[in-house]
C-alpha cells in the first residue's frame, strides 16, 4: 500500500496515512496501464463487466471512447456512478408501472432485459 505524508494546516508533517486505493494493471485503448481505485469501485467494475458480458479491458476501452479527454480514472469513476444511477432510475420507472425495456430517457432496448441498463446514462458506450 502507498503511504502518504499528511500535513497539518501550518504545513508541517502530521504523520503517515495508508491509502485505500488499489493499483491494478489494465489493457486499455492507450495500451497497458495501471489504475488506482478504491476496492469498492474495482468490485463495481467487476459486477458491471459480468452484467454487460465483457471484460474489464473492453469496458475501459468503451469508457475511453466515450470520454476521450481527461483522466482515465476519473472517467471510470463517473461511468460507475452513472451506470448505477441509471439502474436505480430504471428500477423506479418499472416500479411505477411503466413498460419494461424503456429507460427513463426513452431509449427502447436499453433496459436490463437486454443486458445494458447502465450504458445509456454512462455515455452511450454500447458500441460492441
Amino acid at each position: 500500500m502507498d503511504v502518504y505524508m499528511m500535513r497539518s494546516e501550518d504545513g508541517t508533517p502530521g504523520g503517515a496515512r495508508e491509502s485505500r486505493l488499489v493499483n491494478r494493471n489494465v489493457v486499455a485503448g492507450r495500451g497497458r496501464t495501471s489504475m488506482r481505485l478504491e476496492p469498492e469501485l474495482w468490485e463495481a467494475l467487476a459486477e458491471i463487466c459480468e452484467h454487460e458480458d465483457t471484460d474489464i479491458g473492453e469496458l475501459i476501452r468503451r469508457i475511453e471512447r466515450a470520454a476521450p479527454s481527461g483522466s482515465r480514472t476519473s472517467a471510470v469513476r463517473v461511468y460507475i456512478v452513472r451506470y448505477y444511477r441509471e439502474a436505480a432510475a430504471e428500477a423506479r420507472h418499472r416500479a411505477g408501472g411503466h413498460a419494461s425495456g424503456h429507460t427513463v430517457h426513452g431509449h427502447a432496448g436499453d433496459g436490463p432485459a437486454n443486458g445494458s441498463h447502465g450504458a445509456a446514462a454512462a455515455g452511450a458506450v454500447h458500441d460492441r
